[in-house]
């Protein structure tokens, strides 16, 4: 039997016969897998998306998850969406794959989904690297998602409600110390922790930020106070430089002399986030220079909005500078009336009397200027006409949300959000539709959360329990349909919000740190949607 295998080798070597064909295990294993049909063969440019992300810290967990529907459909659905950055990724998975032994009844509620992504949008301290636009920060922070990879000046007041709600005090002490290291370093809250955001700042919200931070002692207190002082002082610098125009950088002198302040920013060039519409703008807006307006608008956080709009819906006649606005000067009352309470707490008699003087003199101010005594409504100032805009926005709950507003002002700002501004999934922007992104029908999380807070705080609970509960059906049925957790959404049908510079975001910090609030709120439970209502 050898004899007759050596010669049969032996003749093939020779070429007398055919040889047998040679068996390759590892090709035959490579057909067989590729036959079966592994993750990365199925899924391609998902598959290496979804891991070269590292949406979960094990790569063998997406490898093993089970799909929700056919490959096909899957693919189909990835290509159309298109989800990028890890946070989309992530909501992507979780709406088209279960892990291993789960079932769709299994699926995360809303509540543990926000609670997940506070580690996927946590960042730890940001070094600087030679020629990037990045801003150093010493310590960890949470960026709100989507486009927005760096941390936000009044996105992050928001985004802490919900770390604070779900525990995670470390990292709102955190994230407060970079906003202190920030203003020790720069005199001042940047925009964002970029070096293009350097030349303005945002809504001042940081001593409400430091309300929300349990960690207290003595020295700490006293740079506390050091920050919020030199915050004021840089709101408050146009003062020094007032010349007949009546406004420098960011203060405005009022017909009786008092100041208010409004949204301005130090360059007068196209913003580097946006430099392509920016000398579009211009263009369209030539030869009027507008480059300083649109930064402008940009500070405020309404970047854009009727409000800004010269005739009420074209981008290219904004005039930001030229508006006093009444959520600026509300929460410049609060930054005031909390400089002086701390003072108060240190022992500083003087300048507790000094910033409780500043902030009667701005409350009076408020009061004349931009409270409409006719229209009985909060509005901003235009200083182009001297008198109260026309534009009714959710900038008027400000006064309700520090509480500077008097019984009769809340009453009359109540009636006027119910009959103006509440819709069907939350609060309106404001009541006329632009295709700008701080108007009709967008309602964002900042906003409803200031309604809510201001009306509770004033006694219109029934009110306030409205926009709780609308706000919260929206957010939570678009979730159960999608899976994610967006920037804004349309509040007249419960989609996700448009118009602006860019596409919609998924995170989103903002909407997950207000909605995680509000689900502790009393009788919420009743308005969260657990199953997509589409089926």
């Amino acid at each position: 039997m050898k004899t007759a295998r050596l010669l049969a080798f032996l003749l093939a070597a020779l070429g007398l016969i055919a040889a047998a064909p040679v068996f390759d295990p590892a090709t035959k294993v490579m057909e067989v897998s590729r036959a079966a049909g592994t993750p990365d063969d199925v899924y391609g440019p998902l598959y290496k998306a979804v891991e070269l992300a590292h949406v979960f810290p094990d790569s063998k967990t997406f490898a093993d998850m089970v799909p929700r529907d056919r490959p096909e459909a899957i693919m189909a659905a990835f290509r159309s969406e298109n989800p990028q950055g890890k946070e989309a990724l992530a909501a992507f998975v979780a709406k088209h794959f279960r892990k291993l032994g789960d079932t769709d009844q299994q699926k995360r509620s809303m509540r543990e989904h926000i609670k997940a992504l506070w580690p996927i949008l946590a960042r730890p301290p940001m070094a600087v690297v030679p020629g990037s636009s990045a801003i150093q920060l010493p310590y960890a922070y949470v960026v709100a998602g989507g486009r927005y990879q760096e941390m936000y000046y009044w996105d992050s007041y928001f985004t802490m409600l919900g770390l604070k709600a779900d525990g995670e005090q470390p990292l709102i002490d955190s994230m407060l110390a970079n906003f202190v290291s920030m203003i020790e370093r720069y005199g001042h809250v940047p925009n964002g922790t970029r070096t293009y955001y350097l030349s303005r700042s945002q809504p001042p919200f940081l001593a409400l930020m430091m309300d929300l931070s349990d960690t207290h002692d003595p020295a700490l207190d006293r740079q506390r106070l050091a920050a919020l002082e030199a915050e004021h002082a840089y709101w408050m610098a146009g003062s020094t430089c007032l010349d007949a125009s009546g406004a420098c950088q960011h203060v405005v002198r009022m017909p009786d002399g008092s100041l208010l302040n409004r949204y301005w920013d130090a360059r007068d060039a196209p913003r580097d986030e946006s430099y392509a519409e920016d000398v579009a703008t211009t263009a369209a807006a030539a030869p009027r220079p507008v480059n300083r307006d649109l930064r402008a608008g940009a500070e405020s956080g309404w970047d854009y909005s009727s409000r800004w709009l010269k005739d009420g819906g074209t981008l290219a006649t904004i005039h930001a500078t030229d508006i006093v606005p009444v959520d600026l000067n509300s929460l410049m009352w609060n930054l005031e009336m909390s400089i002086a309470r701390r003072c108060t707490a240190l022992g500083d008699t003087a300048c507790a009397a000094d910033f409780t003087k500043q902030a009667d003199v701005r409350k009076a101010a408020i009061a004349k200027y931009l409270w409409s005594a006719k229209d009985k409504r909060f509005a901003d100032w235009d200083r182009s006409t001297a008198k109260p805009t026309s534009a009714i926005s959710a900038a008027i709950l400000y006064p309700l949300f520090v509480g500077l507003a008097t019984p009769a002002q809340a009453d009359a700002t109540a009636k006027l959000t119910q009959a103006q501004l509440l819709a069907p999934g939350g609060l309106k922007t404001t009541t006329v539709h632009t295709g700008q992104q701080w108007d009709e029908p967008n309602g964002w999380a900042p906003l409803l959360w200031v309604g809510v807070t201001g009306l509770d705080r004033y006694g219109k609970t029934t009110l306030a329990d409205t926009l709780a509960q609308r706000w919260v059906k929206t957010v939570s049925a678009f979730y159960a349909c999608t899976g994610r957790m967006v920037e804004k959404y349309d509040v007249d049908n419960g989609q996700a919000g448009g118009g602006g510079e860019y596409p919609v975001q998924d995170g989103f910090g903002w909407t997950n740190g207000v909605t995680r609030s509000l689900l502790d709120r009393p009788g919420i439970g009743a308005s969260v949607v657990e199953a997509c209502p589409k089926g």
